[in-house]
């Protein structure tokens, strides 16, 4: 069996490697690519792969919201989410999305080729580490901790302010109007009942979530 993969990474160099790492495997062919979230649902849409490797992290639609709305189309796709983050919270939200498995990109190259092939044969992929968290997230206290009850795009937004971006900074960054992001930070503050900035970036630190 050939397993047909798609890739979409907006950076070319991680997306060659990862073409030339898997131009060794007998069983696993890249048939399509794609540099931003907007093109890679449209050539996703087309079909003809058997498993996506997705990046969290894209301009024009991030990773996540390709996912959620690929698998609107159809549940049973088989993506694979892949980030820089190590945190937890990105591997609860894309499990909770529909992703069959969750990968940082320094993991070992013959870990990313198992769980290609294992998501080829209609299996999923967690992280042995992350398998307790999970449980614990995914049920019906993950509500207690604030930043449990943002979306996506506040989440990020929320990460990128405590870094020290400024909203301008960050609207670049996300292609998206200063207004827009600052409408997000409303959002963000109001969700977590918090007055200013500084209150964020305490809470991010405590929480540990740009660990």
């Amino acid at each position: 069996m050939i397993v047909k993969v798609f890739l979409a990474d907006d950076h070319r160099l991680f997306r060659d490697g990862l073409k030339r790492i898997l131009a060794e495997t007998a069983d696993i062919v890249v048939v399509g690519e794609a540099t931003d979230g907007l093109e890679a649902l449209e050539k996703m849409r087309q079909g003809g792969w058997d498993v996506a490797l997705l990046d969290v992290s894209m301009p024009g639609m991030n990773g996540l919201e390709v996912l959620k709305r690929i698998m609107t189309d159809d549940a049973t796709y088989q993506v694979l989410m892949l980030s820089t983050y190590h945190e937890d919270e990105y591997a609860v939200r894309t499990i909770r999305a529909g992703a069959s498995a969750y990968l940082t990109k320094n993991s070992p190259t013959d870990l990313l080729i198992s769980v290609i092939r294992r998501l080829a044969n209609g299996g999923k992929y967690i992280d042995p580490k992350l398998a307790e968290k999970l449980l614990f997230d995914l049920g019906p206290t993950s509500a207690i901790l604030p930043h449990s009850t943002l979306s996506d795009r506040e989440l990020n937004v929320l990460k990128l302010i405590a870094v020290g971006i400024s909203l301008t900074e960050i609207a670049q960054k996300l292609t998206l109007s200063a207004k827009t992001v600052s409408t997000y930070r409303a959002r963000v503050l109001e969700k977590m009942n918090m007055r200013n900035n500084a209150q964020l970036v305490r809470y991010v630190t405590e929480h540990k979530l740009l660990e």
